[in-house]
């Protein structure tokens, strides 16, 4: 009962002041245990047991604010923790999980506290949960309205694009697979001569012509994470914000492959500052490919366009003749 009254208590203060007053409670009330706590977006217990590497079980004393959502692409039935308290049990060692989530002007924060017997199963917990949600398995990491997804679907919707069913001119397909085959296993050589291990291209071209089946046939064929950009707007955030999240995450995957598809209505006046400074900046893009492509390379700015160790490799994507 003290757990429930504490979150009651908490989602009536003002925003600024509700993790603050949860935490001073909880060491209140178990002045026994240890806890971690935070808002990383990475901690996603209930992915985490659904893939059996814990077990978690709602304690009913309290009430569980579970929401439910329509998922039109699955056509399932998809529910989510808003506030609930969870008993962990994790190699042995049974933990308790606070997740609450309030709105922050337009936003929503989610926040969790891990209870444990010492600090040590506490962070190492949530080490675990973190490392295993920052992988990239059979999916791709799709970044649209401020959020990361990970997508299956599109995983399995881009296997059958490979090079074997595309025509392109001359030696186009092979330049583009050896340039990036190269590169993943170049990393000692980078290192060697002191290069930053990364690597920008653009492809340029007008629609239907292969810019698209190129890129999902290289995802296939590297063997590499993908993290895929549909939007950097969102409703309300900020879009250098966005893209400073978009880069952040990318880092955490490397190596891998960042997909920016019509980077021409990506990249705009406001935000191409910050976009550069994260592709080109003092942040460490190692282990990174980018790929762009353009339909439209005349509304590039020429800091994208033309500047080496931004997009150095260029590849057009020509009309096919007769």
């Amino acid at each position: 009962m003290e757990i429930k009254q504490l979150i009651l208590e908490a989602l009536s203060l003002a925003t600024n002041a509700t993790s603050y007053y949860v935490s001073q409670s909880l060491a209140t009330l178990y002045p026994e245990l240890a806890f971690v706590e935070g808002s990383d977006c990475s901690f996603n217990l209930e992915s985490y047991a659904r893939a059996h590497k814990c077990t978690i079980e709602q304690q009913d004393f309290i009430h569980n604010q579970i929401t439910t959502s329509w998922d039109g692409s699955s056509k399932a039935v998809c529910n989510g923790v808003s506030n609930a308290y969870f008993q962990v049990t994790w190699y042995g060692h049974t933990l308790n999980v606070l997740l609450m989530s309030w709105n922050s002007g337009w936003s929503t924060t989610e926040y969790y506290w891990i209870l444990a017997q010492t600090k040590e199963v506490a962070s190492n917990f949530f080490a675990d949960v973190c490392e295993w949600n920052e992988q990239i398995r059979e999916e791709v990491l799709v970044f649209e309205e401020g959020y990361w997804a990970k997508s299956p679907e599109l995983f399995k919707a881009i296997k059958n694009a490979t090079f074997d069913n595309l025509v392109l001119r001359e030696n186009l397909k092979q330049d583009i697979q050896d340039d990036l085959a190269n590169f993943f296993r170049s990393q000692k050589t980078y290192l060697e001569y002191g290069v930053l291990w990364k690597r920008g291209i653009l492809f340029i071209g007008s629609p239907g012509n292969g810019k698209t089946h190129t890129v999902k046939a290289l995802i296939n064929k590297m063997q590499q994470p993908c993290l895929y950009v549909k939007s950097f707007k969102a409703r309300y955030d900020n879009e250098s914000e966005n893209i400073r999240i978009v880069f952040e995450r990318t880092r955490k995957s490397a190596p891998c492959i960042l997909v920016l598809e019509d980077i021409d209505s990506l990249v705009n006046a406001e935000n191409r500052s910050f976009f550069l400074n994260e592709l080109d900046g003092f942040a460490s893009n190692s282990g990174i490919v980018t790929i762009a492509t353009t339909n439209h390379p005349e509304r590039l700015d020429p800091a994208i366009q033309d500047r080496p160790s931004r997009f150095d490799r260029k590849y057009y994507f020509e009309l096919p003749d007769q």
